[in-house]
This record gives structure tokens, sequence and C-alpha cells, in this order.
């Protein structure tokens, strides 16, 4: 399909001016107060140490990519995925089973991040992997699990995406399960349910499992009956129902586990005359989104389905399809032979990393003639995504295929965030390829924006409250709305390339953020932790699109950050606010909450502020001789009150931005003196 180029319809005028170079940072502000030359001299000293340990992991190619760590569900459902495969001779499992057990906590526990409460579903998973591969259930750490979870209601509530584990391996029946009717790829887009209706990461999970859940898709041999999990189990009446979603509506609940029935009679009765059409349907999808991609969906569960899934379709082992899908998943691997077990990210982050990282070495000065930014600036501009992928079902107008996505190669899904930081950062690198790249880019953030004026992640989107209470909705994130923080990067995006706030997008954005305020000033964070990140994004994207940061509404956003900050300078804040907002703003102190606080506090006061200046001393002082950061706490999100992440680099480069920035707006670093 030919698709017109509009890389200059969107753009305002002041970006066309600009486009030749990169657009100058902001002008510094006059010092309210003197900042002592040692302190100044210090922090460009640190900076440049931290700069250095940044190079030393930058890849030969150009990029970073650092570990990504999840929560012990990526080990546990690796072990049960091959045993559900009858492959359960895999050398490699006791070793990552020597990993999972490292993961329990003292009361017996798996958890989503370090401090977090009992996760049932873990847990569950956890007790059960170690029980496959010998543990003894009479050992202190298997009594406490197993104690635990009877504590907390039994194997019976663990989530829909758990019980599919369950049911694959014959420990309860499809029955309870929610249904996935594969004929879902048929309902046409006005249906309020349809797969483009829903998240990228949903569209990627449900389309295998509607194949795994249509075939009732079993181990091929029962487990062996000491193998089994009985014991889990509180009330046996319950094991073989499908329970309502703990926080679904309760009208909406029954509305849709009833219907849940209803499929499940229409499919014991035979009255699918579009089974076999669906499935080969589904079959060509997925085989299709395996293209351009390292995985289906390059992100763990839907490269863990999708085996699962081909097996059903009758795909053998050696079949290149399952080969490299198998490759992929284990690609996802880190063997650590001194600690003797094997930890599983749940993807790669190459581009989110590398634009990142680019973006922060430009606030500490390096451009486009420093070696090492001009040649992250050049793979990041490889790898643009000129081909459409999914998101193009939902725009309104045809815009130039372009956009970053997060992983190695995900072609059929660039997001707005990723797009958005790259984007940033190849217009303060230069050079003609990547300011054009970066103008490609802005264009397709254009054509994503929401009719709400935010953006979201993968999809020009509308939010459907409904699809919450939908049985297998219980991962937190079958859709994918405007988000504050996406917002507010995109704004900062749109500053940089020179839009102004009388742009009709930016104004329709600004509007989004001030409707999504919370009444004492901050924002939440959908994909950092959590309202530090939040409001860290969207204040400094008010500020590069040049927003007065002395009304009201920005001036109270400074305040609550004035607020949280602690009395040391730092800034820090728990996942547990997911679950508790009262507790926002509260937690271990962290390298990465303290910079996003700090220059979220830069962009209302100005570098000279006090409680700026405090914040850059607890950086300072709390910076290792090895130039980085020490940060166990995880602060990143994937799934709230789901999933959370702990980005091994958040620890480096947001304080190098910081910093940069902060000395930047002094005019004691710039372009020509570099740290």
């Amino acid at each position: 399909m030919n698709r017109t180029s509009t890389s200059d319809v969107s753009l305002p005028p002041a970006s066309r001016a600009l486009s030749g170079s990169a657009v100058a940072s902001p002008t510094p502000l006059p010092p309210a107060e003197p900042v002592p030359q040692g302190l100044i001299d210090r922090a460009i000293s640190h900076l440049s140490s931290a700069v250095t340990n940044l190079l030393s992991q930058q890849d030969a190619d150009g990029y970073w990519c650092a570990e990504l760590e999840g929560d012990s569900i990526l080990e546990s459902e690796y072990i049960l995925l091959k045993w559900i495969l009858s492959q359960e001779d895999d050398p490699r499992i006791p070793l990552i089973a020597n990993y999972l057990r490292s993961l329990q906590t003292p009361s017996g526990a798996w958890v989503q991040y370090p401090g977090a409460k009992p996760d049932l579903a873990a847990t569950v998973k956890g007790y059960f992997a170690l029980k496959l591969v010998g543990d003894d259930i009479n050992a202190p750490h298997m009594t406490r699990a197993r104690d635990l979870i009877r504590q907390l209601g039994g194997a019976e509530h663990c989530n829909s995406f758990t019980k599919f584990y369950l049911a694959a391996l014959r420990q309860i029946s499809y029955d309870a399960v929610p249904s996935i009717p594969p004929e879902i790829v048929f309902l046409p887009k006005w249906f309020y349910f349809n797969l483009d209706n829903v998240s990228a990461w949903t569209r990627t999970m449900i389309t295998p499992l509607s194949i795994v859940a249509s075939h009732r898709h079993t181990r091929s041999t029962p487990l062996p009956v000491h193998l089994c999990i009985d014991e889990l189990y509180v009330d046996p009446k319950l094991r073989n129902k499908l329970l309502p979603n703990s926080d679904a509506h309760r009208t909406w609940s029954k509305v849709f586990l009833s219907l849940d029935r209803i499929l499940k009679l229409v499919e014991r009765a035979g009255m699918t005359p579009l089974r076999s059409n669906a499935l080969k349907r589904i079959e060509d999808w997925l085989i299709d989104h395996t293209d351009r991609s390292e995985g289906l969906g390059a992100i763990f569960p839907p490269m863990v389905y999708i085996l699962i899934a081909l097996r059903c379709l009758g795909y053998k082992e050696d079949h290149p399809t399952v080969s490299s899908a198998r490759k992929h998943l284990d690609d996802l691997m880190i063997y650590d032979n001194e600690a003797g077990h094997i930890r599983i990210q749940p993807c790669h982050s190459p581009i989110w990393d590398t634009g990142i990282a680019a973006f922060a070495l430009t606030e500490a000065g390096y451009h486009q003639e420093f070696e090492p930014t001009k040649r992250c600036a050049d793979w990041l501009v490889a790898k643009e995504c000129r081909k459409a992928g999914d998101w193009v079902a939902n725009v309104r107008h045809k815009v130039e295929p372009s956009g970053w996505y997060f992983e190695f190669e995900n072609g059929f899904y660039p997001d707005v965030d990723d797009t958005a930081m790259v984007a940033m950062a190849l217009k303060r690198i230069g050079g003609k390829e990547a300011v054009a790249a970066a103008r490609r880019g802005v264009n397709w953030l254009l054509a994503l924006q929401n009719d709400d004026g935010g953006w979201a992640a993968f999809d020009r989107t509308v939010e459907r409250p409904l699809l919450e209470h939908v049985p297998f909705a219980d991962h937190n994130a079958i859709q994918d709305p405007s988000c504050p923080d996406i917002t507010g990067r995109t704004l900062e995006c749109l500053g940089y390339h020179g839009f102004l706030p009388d742009h009709p997008a930016v104004q329709r954005a600004i509007l989004f953020v001030r409707s999504k305020q919370e009444p004492d000033g901050c924002w939440f964070g959908r994909w950092g932790v959590n309202y530090i990140y939040g409001t860290w994004q969207v204040l400094c994207g008010l500020k590069t699109i040049g927003q007065d940061m002395k009304a009201d509404w920005v001036q109270l956003a400074g305040k609550w950050l004035r607020s949280v900050q602690k009395p040391d300078g730092s800034f820090g804040e728990s996942a547990d606010t997911y679950e508790n907002p009262g507790l926002r703003g509260q937690g271990p102190s962290t390298a990465s909450q303290t910079a996003w606080g700090v220059m979220g506090l830069m962009a209302v006061y100005g570098p000279q502020d006090p409680a700026v200046r405090k914040g850059v001393q607890w950086l300072l002082d709390n910076q290792l001789p090895s130039g980085t950061w020490d940060e166990p706490w995880f602060t990143g999100t994937g799934f709230p009150r789901v999933f959370y992440l702990r980005y091994h680099l958040y620890r480096l480069y947001f304080p190098v931005m910081c910093i940069g920035r902060w000395l930047k707006l002094q005019g004691k670093i710039d372009q020509q003196n570099p740290v």
C-alpha cells in the first residue's frame, strides 16, 4: 500500500525553521543564589565518572542493553512450560530452579517486587515448579509456601493466566479457565470487543491462548500423583469453577461469567461452525506476527503461549517456526555460572536503554561530533520502523510508517514512549539522517494522539471500561488508554521539535494532563513507579513545550514534589502505591527516582532552587566509586498491581541526565565544553 509522506505537513513553522540543527537547550536562568564553585566542580567530576561508566557499557554496534529484571513468574512459568511440553529433561531446569529458590521470601512467598506483599499466583507457581523438579514438600521452604497459599485462600483463587498452566498440567478442568473463543478473530471493528480494541500485549496473549483453550490442550501424559498439587486447594468445590475477578464490578462480573458458561455449553454441543476457519485465521495471524520480531510480541508471556499453541496445531519440534520461537524465548536467559543459576528476562530493552542513554549524553554536552553518540544515533536510525504494524488499524489518516519499538526486533509494535524518547535523542544529537528520522517519528506520534488529547503506549485507542470485567482481564492491562506519563514525554518531544502551546495537538494534550492531575497536584505513573515518575514526565513536558510554569496548577505539582522530597534531598517511592495511593511519594530512596524528582523541581523552580541543589547533593554523595549508583528496588512498571521491572541502567543514565541538565542550565557545560 502506498502511503503519503506527511513529513512537513503536521510540523509547526518553528519546527521547519529548526530542521537543520538540534533544538537549543532552554536558556540558562540567572542564579538566584550563587552556587558554590566547589559543588559545581564536584558535580562535573562525578558526572564525568558516571559518563565514563555509561560509555563502558555501550555495545560496539552503538546500543545499550542492560539486564531487565522481573519477578519469579518468569522462572516458574518456564519450568511449567517445559513440563506441559513433556520436555522436563531439559538440563537447564535445575539451574532455573536454583534462581527460583533464591527469590522466595522468609515467609514462604514469592512476590512481585522486593518488599511487596505475598502474591498468591506467584507462590502457587513457585511451589508447583519446585515440586516438579523434586523438592521435598516437607522441606521448610515448601511447607512455608504451602501454608501461606492456604492462608491466602488456596490455589482456586489464582488469576486466569495461572489457571491456563494448571489446566494444561491436568490439575484443574478447563471449565475453571476463561473461554477465549478463536472466533473473536472475526468480530467486526464496530463491535465493543475486538482484537483492535484491546491492548497490543493482550492481543498477542489471547490469540495463542484461544488455540490452547479451544483444544483444551493438556500434557501428553498425566503427572504422577505425587507431583500433583491437591494440597494447595482449600475448597475442592471451587477447584474446577471459573471464579469472578476479585476487582470486577459485581453486576458485570455476573454477566460475563454467564456468557462464559454459555460459550462453554456451545462448544460442548459442537455448535461452532466457524471454529476451523477461526483457528486457521489465528494460526496465520500468529505466524505473520513472528515476522520482524524476536518472538511473538517480543515479550515473555506470548512467547511461552505460542509454543503451546503450535503444539496444539500439530507443529513438530524441528519445524522452523517452533525452533525459532524456542530460540527467541531461550535468548532471554542469563547464565550466571558463578552463582550456579539461570535467570530469565521478560524481554530485551535495547532501544529504550539506548534512547535514554543517548539523551542523557546530550545533557552532558555530547552531540554528533562525539563518536559514541554518533554511533548510537546511527544504530537508532537503522531501527526505525518503516513498515506498518498493528497500529495502522486505528489511525484515522495515512501517515508514513515510522516509530521505534522497545526490543531488538518488534516491527509490528513500535510504541509511543520509545518513539518520543528516540526522537528527542536524535534531534538533540543532530545530523541530517537523525533529524529526518526524528521528524518522521514526530509525525507518527501526532497520528496516534487519542481523541481525549493523550497518548497511549501502542495504539490510537478509546477507553472501554467494560473490558476490565472480562474474565481473562485480571492481568489489569486489557486496555491501553491514554496516560499522563506518556503524554508528558510526548509533549517534551514535541517541544524539542519546535512545537508551542498554541498548536492544536499540544492544546489537547495539555487539557488531557490537566484533567488527570490528582487533587494534591501529582500525576499517576503508568509505566514507572509511580507518582514521582508521572509528575516528572508531565512537568518536563510542560516546561519544554513552553507552558507557563507559574500557573497555579503547575505550581501545585511543584509543591507536591517538595512535600515528598526527603530531608536529605532524595526521593523514593514504592510500588505499594499502586495498591494504596495514600502512600504516594513514600518509599526507599533511589537514584533514579531522585533524578526524576529533581528534574521535576528544576522544571518548575529552576536549577538554583535549594530543593534542587539538595537533591543533586544527594546524588553526588551516594555515587559509588565506579561512577554508578546502588539501586536494588524496582522502579519500572509493566502491569500495575501485577508485574514490575527493575531496569539495571535506570540507576545510571537518569542521574547522568539530571546532573548534566543541572550543570547545563547554569552554563557550566555545553556542546563545545562537555564533561
